[in-house]
């Protein structure tokens, strides 16, 4: 269930790719349609300015403000720019992976990604499967943590649990949007980083990777 697109045999690729993103609520000029939307909904949606903002948590209205990617040992990197240029350089850099990487990643980061890629018209490079309980070429450390039980772990409280640094040194994921409404958008990028290189040293530890070992 996993191969790269046109045909490219997958077993040549060696990378691990670890991600994050960051995302944004519907853009101006939306409204109209999600007020259609959200009239349908609205007994459960609170205010429609809370529903606006509730969409940063869907692919289908929300936006991608930046991915956060490290590749192997790297140090981790940002993809900012257009959304559509944001997804272009994401599947440029995934193509050669034979595993994606990511906290949540089976159920928001890479849906996510794959929504806003249709949207805009931009082909992925690789096709993926989401199905539960796999852990390739998809390995989602908050899945296989809780052995997909609930409540699920989120990455902070897993830091703690772990021993490791937490990320959210001042920021949180509820505060992205504020910060870019701020024009603080340096500090979302840093918070990103942190949630990659942490997605990372919690990936080695579920695998048991020994030092300088590449998982």
């Amino acid at each position: 269930d996993y191969q790269q697109a046109g045909g490219r045999d997958a077993t040549t690729a060696v990378m691990t790719l670890y991600l994050d993103i960051e995302t944004l609520p519907a853009p101006a000029g939306s409204e109209e349609q999600l007020r259609e939307v959200y009239e349908r909904k609205k007994s459960k949606s609170g205010s429609f300015a809370d529903y606006i903002r509730g969409t940063s948590f869907s692919g289908n209205w929300g936006r991608i403000l930046c991915i956060g990617i490290a590749i192997d040992g790297a140090p981790a990197t940002i993809l900012s720019g257009s959304e559509p240029e944001i997804l272009t350089a994401f599947w440029a850099q995934a193509a050669d992976a034979s595993l994606l990487v990511g906290h949540n990643a089976l159920d928001f980061d890479l849906p996510f990604i794959y929504k806003r890629s249709i949207v805009h018209s931009v082909k992925p490079s690789l096709q993926l499967s989401f199905e539960k309980f796999q852990i390739s070429p998809i390995f989602d450390t908050m899945r296989v943590w809780d052995q997909w039980s609930t409540p699920a772990t989120g990455l902070d409280q897993l830091a703690r649990i772990l021993g490791l640094e937490s990320s959210k040194q001042g920021i949180d994921g509820s505060q992205v949007y504020d910060y870019y409404l701020a024009g603080r958008t340096d500090e979302i990028y840093s918070y990103c980083k942190r949630d990659v290189e942490l997605t990372r040293a919690i990936h080695r530890r579920l695998v048991f990777a020994a030092e300088g070992e590449t998982p």
